[in-house]
């Protein structure tokens, strides 16, 4: 049996790699995707696998990546392992962009797209905290957080603007129905 793939969605400071961890922890046969990312390792977040511009371009000539995106003057990549534990049977989890989107439905025809969202002063606040941007850089990323997702795709929103165990069991509804 082949396991489902999900892209989880939304802008910065929305609480997408808290979520996937939280479902991680309640579910800890589901794989979450460790990027492949030219961001420098100090800058803090996600569990990334920080790389140089070099190594990214080499690692992508290679076929490395199952799927790769450029965004905010950085280079994205989702290693090709996601193909071994989807033919295991897995669900996968990974934080994706909407710029993929389109290549990974084309790749991935079963794609399900989780779309977090949550007001903009929230996203405001959670971007200031975690100390990576300026207040320019955090009004540039708020400026871009509203956006169409392509059409075509399985979506399912859930709304992280209130208490944490709600948008957790949200995420967990949306990747079990069958178990609500």
């Amino acid at each position: 049996m082949a396991g489902r793939l999900f892209a989880i969605v939304g802008p910065s400071g929305v609480g997408k790699d808290t979520l996937m961890g939280l479902a991680r922890a309640r579910r800890p046969d589901l794989r979450l995707v460790r990027r492949v990312i030219t961001r420098d390792p100090q800058a803090g977040g996600e569990d990334f696998e920080p790389v140089t511009q070099a190594d990214f371009a080499r690692r992508l000539q290679a076929g490395a990546f199952a799927l790769h995106w450029q965004a905010h003057g950085l280079s994205y990549g989702i290693p090709c392992q996601i193909d071994d534990w989807l033919d295991e049977g897995r669900d996968v989890l990974f934080n994706g962009s909407r710029a993929v989107l389109g290549r990974a439905m084309a790749r991935y025809p079963g794609l399900r797209v989780l779309h977090v969202t949550a007001r903009p002063e929230t996203l405001a606040r959670r971007l200031a905290r975690r100390g990576r941007e300026s207040a320019q850089d955090i009004a540039a990323r708020l400026a871009r957080a509203d956006y169409a997702l392509p059409a075509g795709l399985a979506v399912t929103r859930i709304d992280n603007d209130g208490p944490l165990e709600a948008a957790v069991a949200a995420m967990m509804a949306a990747l079990y129905p069958e178990r609500v």
